[in-house]
Parts: structure tokens; sequence; C-alpha cells
């Protein structure tokens, strides 16, 4: 937590500020970190007990925001499936410190939803 002249700021509200997250991005970026497989949209909303509309919207956000990575994977009976998973854990760690505060938010034991 950072104190600042007249507000204390937590890890999460410095994470969401850095990114522009909302609280839905921010849980599902975290759940995706301390997992770090690629995960279809369906897993992820099954794994957090949210809805898969909520998860799509998170993850189209995540993407445009450079957080996520985006992967197809054609199935060998015809069609596809994409694949989600953190972009560079290392990059958000970085953008996060430049902002002076250590991100153990990032790192494993956090209170982070986790599957």
């Amino acid at each position: 937590m950072i104190t600042f002249s007249c507000k204390k700021i937590t890890e999460e509200e410095l994470i969401r500020c850095s990114f522009d997250l909302n609280k839905t991005e921010y849980n599902v970026l975290i759940f995706l970190l301390r997992n770090d497989k690629m995960r279809t949209v369906l897993q992820i909303s099954k794994a957090m007990e949210l809805e898969r509309t909520t998860i799509q919207k998170s993850i189209k956000n995540l993407v445009e925001k450079g957080l996520v990575k985006r992967t197809q994977k054609n199935l060998s009976k015809g069609g596809y499936i994409f694949l989600y998973k953190p972009n560079n854990k290392e990059e958000i760690k970085s953008k996060v410190n430049n902002c002076g505060l250590k991100p153990t938010a990032l790192s494993e034991g956090s209170n982070a939803t986790q599957a």
C-alpha cells in the first residue's frame, strides 16, 4: 500500500489505474497471471464462476490493451477456438514498478481469484 498525503492506495487500485481496468478486467488479468496457461473464455468463466459474456467483454478489453494474448487453435474436425494467456508478466510488473510500488499482487500468494 502506498500512502499519499491524503489517501492510501492499494495494489489493486494502482494496477487498475495503471492499465485503466475495471474490477472484472483486473480479476481476469490476475487469474490469467496466476494460471499461466492457454485457456478458453468458457474455461475462464467456469473457473471464476462468472458469465461467459462478462469474461468475453473483459478479455476483449485486455487484448486491446496488450495485457492478454489471443491465439487461434484450429480443430481437427473443422472450426477453431480462441485461447488466451497473459501477454508478458515481466512487462506488466515493470509498468507497475514504474509507478513506485512493488507489484506483489502479480506474484504468487496474492488474494486474487485463483483456480
